[in-house]
């Protein structure tokens, strides 16, 4: 697949809208995480270079067409120091703008043309503007005003970003070094059915674990105690897994489980396998046998595709036991240079700058949702109209 791509040469003194993702936690003013307005800064970096007048349009959280003072970007702004417009309607401040110059805009999904796809919307976030880039691959999955409607009205692009992240995603489904493992994590199998139908083609051997695999679990006659899990996809999880058979796929589930009371921080862990699970039996975590299992499959592979962590990572060494352990043998069997490593999912980047390993991998994206949806079906909504 080959992108549209920024002719730096040819930006100078002209207006750009620059769409980016910038949905960050914050707290009280404070962004708490930064890695995903890092990595759009190479595009902004670059076009800044090269002369042009550009405007970040961006979204934060779920405000539903509302205007939610709780969601405004302009935190954002303050931490990038550069100047806030408070509408993303608003050009007034065009006329001021100089070559270089940076601005970001406010919230655009404040409006609800902007979910909705709106062309009216899309043609009045246009207006002004010479050429449109998009540099947001976490929320292309979306067909919004802002990624596909603003295209019928501009001449539009794809940043170093997006470039970046469809090149490295596509290396790996198309050619990947074998043995391939993907490892599926997280809460539910009814968000994951298509990828994990894709992987189980593709890959060599899939891990499932977490709650996702609880209800593999489940679906396979093992008790799962008072947990989180599906029941009512136990027939799909029975599907998927013969998928993978039909294709030669080694399709590994959880093997124990780090339980506990009650779903919480503070409970105490016991590590049961999963033929010991009681009634009462709270699963936090997959267990210390999974753990191994998994390294051991993680030590013999060539490529590892991960999404989705398999206990409360964001409780702490306790309860992300086997989170942790997985990301370290990764980042270890990846700086050796015996590893092509392909991580993808807001949670599971989380786990990763946890124990400072997120440098480690060969690549690490933006996406959670794209992330999986682009492995699925090759391509994306925002991605679509920007191809060659």
């Amino acid at each position: 697949m080959k992108l549209r791509s920024v002719d730096y040469g040819r930006v100078k003194g002209k207006y750009v809208l620059l769409r980016v993702d910038f949905n960050v936690q914050i707290e009280n003013g404070k962004i708490l995480d930064t890695f995903r307005i890092e990595q759009s800064m190479p595009t902004i970096n670059k076009l800044r270079e090269a002369g042009a007048r550009v405007a970040i349009c961006a979204h934060l959280g779920r405000p539903k067409g509302e205007h939610v003072p709780e969601l405004s970007l302009r935190p954002i702004a303050d931490y990038m120091k550069i100047s806030f417009i408070d509408d993303c309607l608003k050009r007034d401040f065009l006329a001021d703008m100089h070559d270089s110059d940076v601005v970001l805009m406010e919230n655009v999904r404040f409006y609800s043309g902007e979910e909705e796809n709106d062309l009216e919307f899309a043609k009045k976030l246009a207006t002004g503007f010479d050429l449109f880039v998009n540099d947001a691959f976490a929320v292309s999955h979306r067909a919004a005003a802002s990624l596909v409607g603003v295209t019928e009205f501009l001449p539009s692009v794809a940043g170093e970003l997006l470039n970046s992240e469809v090149e490295n995603i596509s290396k790996i489904m198309e050619n990947p070094k074998r043995p391939m493992l993907a490892i599926v994590g997280g809460g539910k199998v009814s968000g994951k059915i298509g990828v994990l139908k894709t992987l189980c083609k593709l890959a060599d051997t899939v891990i499932v674990g977490g709650a996702l695999g609880t209800t593999f679990n489940y679906a396979c006659g093992k008790k799962v105690g008072n947990s989180l899990y599906e029941p009512d996809m136990a027939d799909i999880a029975c599907e998927i897994m013969k998928v993978a058979d039909d294709n030669g796929c080694r399709f590994l589930m959880p093997l124990d489980k780090g339980v506990g009371t009650k779903f919480e921080p503070s409970a105490q862990r016991t590590n049961k396998s999963v033929d010991e699970i009681a009634d009462m039996d709270v699963i936090i975590d997959d267990g210390p046998m999974t753990a191994e299992r998994n390294i051991a499959e993680i030590d013999k592979a060539a490529t590892v595709v991960w999404n989705g962590t398999f206990g409360m990572a964001e409780w702490g060494e306790t309860w992300g036991q086997s989170s942790f352990a997985v990301a370290r043998a990764i980042a270890k069997q990846t700086t050796a240079g015996k590893l092509v490593s392909v991580i993808g999912g807001g949670e599971t980047v989380a786990c990763l700058d946890a124990i400072e390993v997120c440098n480690d991998m060969t690549y690490v994206s933006t996406g959670g949702g794209a992330f999986l949806e682009f492995i699925e079906k090759g391509t994306l909504p925002a991605i679509e109209v920007l191809t060659i």
